[in-house]
């Protein structure tokens, strides 16, 4: 049985004046929306995130990190706010720490905060993010520049979302859905030095996922002033030490630099099991990039985009995902003697955690917010109907930790295609999240990647039953 904790919709009226508009066009404006973006590339040489090969800090900048804000409300009050953030991973702690600020600044209540993640491995540790990977390996200093990141993040943070709320201003929304195919099945394509001949002669295999779902947010007068994408593929094509966006970073820049005044957003998809290959060159990263940019302009410019009505529903749940077996403290203690320095780093981190009277817990508090832009959709008691195409509604859902690929098939083949979006990397990223086929597969996916997290143990043979079950129940909520 899955505990649920349930948040709901809510619902929020505010009164935005814009100057140079009239009352009457804002409120016979379908929409209200706002977008912003602020630098949070480090200013000091810290640590990078993502990979436990690396043995010292970043030494320079190949592109800037970018938090970005857009916030969206529909004619009827109701206001939700997306940050995007070009980072590896933020920690449950840190979530929690930006959406109670929020609350206190804005009146946000948790449903209307969403929260995604770019998985850029050239970024900077934050906070508890995959600490296994540092926890052994930093010394004194590396980690108070670590600690001394965290509250300017935090700052920009807040400051990008005010400023987006701030900008709110009647808008149009419309969507549409492109497809990118440089992302490719890891698990599934090995050696990586095979897979431009696998890929030339048409024999790549494995489940992928190249939908690149598009929101254009226009202004009253046409111009445009958002783009929020999303695609489902790891960013790894770099490894080096210099701070970087990555494919998406380069993507985003694309798109700004060829739309001005335009703030561009990407949301990572369900890529735990997806890399960019081939890999591992700066010129490989912004070809990706530009690949992605060119499948959303081609959205924009060729594709019959279809209007969004002023319909807006945001909720959030987190249920009591199961665990497998814990470990005993005799096991903890014997792990933290392996010879595996990550393995050591997680046993001595749990043994820490059970000797500051916090027990190890057998479930995981994991988050899924489900957000429906457009026409309402009517209840069912199976499930919900796909969207009808001359009332379209685009039902996004975000899920916690890098997931697989199979929980975004099979929520489009349950809810709708190309309607439904499926994000990962949201909100909390704290580990990998296997389907039931990859979790009885095993490898990296499967649990092999736990240990770099620090959860205590492999994930519950019904995770992604429970899953699925709780992105039902909240689509069923009002």
């Amino acid at each position: 049985m899955v505990k649920l904790r349930l948040h709901f919709t809510a619902t929020i009226a505010l009164c935005v004046l814009v100057p140079g508009k009239g009352r009457a066009e804002e409120n016979s404006a379908e929409w209200q929306a706002g977008a912003a973006r602020i630098e949070i590339t480090p200013t000091e040489p810290v640590w990078m995130a993502g990979y436990g090969s690396r043995d010292k800090p970043a030494d320079g900048t190949l592109t800037p990190l970018w938090a970005k804000a857009l916030a969206l409300q529909d004619k009827s009050g109701r206001l939700g706010l997306v940050i995007t953030l070009d980072l590896v991973g933020i920690d449950r702690l840190f979530s929690q720490a930006i959406c109670q600020s929020l609350e206190q600044k804005h009146d946000l209540r948790r449903e209307q905060v969403l929260i995604c993640c770019s998985h850029t491995h050239t970024g900077p540790v934050v906070a508890g993010n995959l600490r296994p990977l540092h926890y052994l390996q930093l010394n004194p200093e590396e980690q108070a520049k670590i600690d001394r990141y965290l509250p300017v993040l935090k700052r920009k943070i807040d400051e990008v979302a005010g400023a987006a709320l701030e900008r709110l201003a009647p808008a149009r929304l419309r969507w549409g859905c492109g497809q990118a195919t440089f992302a490719v099945n890891r698990r599934e394509n090995r050696p990586e030095g095979k897979v431009l001949a696998w890929r030339t002669s048409g024999k790549l295999k494995g489940p992928v996922n190249h939908d690149v779902p598009v929101l254009a947010v226009h202004g009253s007068a046409g111009k445009l002033k958002a783009i929020l994408f999303g695609y489902a593929c790891h960013a790894t094509t770099l490894d080096s030490y210099q701070w970087s966006g990555d494919y998406p970073g380069f993507a985003q820049r694309e798109l700004e630099q060829n739309n001005p005044d335009c703030v561009a957003l990407f949301w990572a998809g369900c890529g735990a099991d997806q890399n960019p290959l081939p890999r591992r060159t700066v010129q490989l990263a912004q070809h990706y990039g530009h690949r992605l940019a060119d499948a959303v302009e081609s959205v924009m410019l060729t594709s019959a985009m279809q209007e969004l009505s002023g319909s807006l529903q945001v909720n959030y749940r987190e249920i009591d995902l199961p665990l497998d077996k814990l470990p005993t403290r005799v096991e903890l203690e014997q792990n933290a003697q392996a010879s595996n320095k990550y393995e050591v780093a997680r046993a001595k981190m749990l043994l820490q955690q059970i000797d500051d009277g916090k027990p190890l817990s057998g479930t995981y508090p994991y988050p899924i917010s489900v957000w429906r832009l457009g026409a309402r959709q009517e209840k069912s008691a199976e499930k919900p109907r796909t969207p009808d195409q001359t009332a379209p509604t685009v039902t996004w859902v975000a899920l916690g930790g890098e997931v697989v690929v199979d929980y975004a098939l099979r929520l489009k083949a349950e809810l709708g295609q190309p309607n439904t979006w499926i994000a990962g990397y949201a909100n909390d990223v704290m580990a990998y999240i296997p389907s039931r086929r990859v979790l009885r597969e095993g490898g990296y996916e499967g649990g092999g990647a736990m240990v770099y997290y620090g959860l205590p143990a492999n994930w519950g043979p019904g995770l992604e039953n429970q899953i699925i079950q709780g992105v039902h129940a909240l689509l069923s909520s009002r």
